[in-house]
């Protein structure tokens, strides 16, 4: 069997590598290693999109079952953070179940932008189920002209 922590297929299907078998050919693991999710408080990680236009740097992700309100978005100039938790209702008993994939429980990614943004222009939506984030890019070459005061 292997030793140290599963990896996310094994823990995803319940199959693992028995290392004692030549033949290394994936075997079953016992009903109780099979709720992993319980057992494992691991943090899911978010796919996110990144893209930009000329003036402004776009996050995109899927967060269906999230409301905006449990959803934390913490900005730097360099970098954005998208925490959440999406709540399974336990609606079906989990014996009940035959196959099973979505994600449930607290979710964040980390990203690191291209370029720095504009902390305080940065607006979030979501529609359907999809975040956006847009970050208006610091704009270097701009110039402005400054007056000096008399005391």
């Amino acid at each position: 069997m292997s030793k140290g922590k599963r990896s996310f297929f094994e823990r995803l299907t319940g199959v693992v590598r028995d290392d004692s078998n030549t033949a290394n050919i994936p075997t079953r693991k016992k009903e109780a290693d099979q709720n992993w999710i319980e057992s494992e408080a691991e943090e899911g990680q978010l796919t996110v999109d990144v893209y930009q236009t000329s003036e402004d740097v776009f996050i995109r992700t899927i967060v269906a079952g999230v409301r905006p309100e449990d959803l934390d978005i913490s900005i730097t100039r360099d970098m954005v953070t998208i925490k959440g938790t999406r709540e399974e209702t336990k609606e079906v008993a989990d014996e009940d179940y035959f196959h099973k994939e979505l994600y449930w429980g607290t979710f964040s990614r980390t990203i690191l932008l291209p370029q720095e943004v504009e902390i305080e222009g940065a607006e979030a939506s979501e529609k359907h189920g999809l975040l956006t984030i847009r970050l208006p890019k610091i704009d270097k070459d701009k110039q402005t002209k400054l007056k000096v005061r008399t005391n």
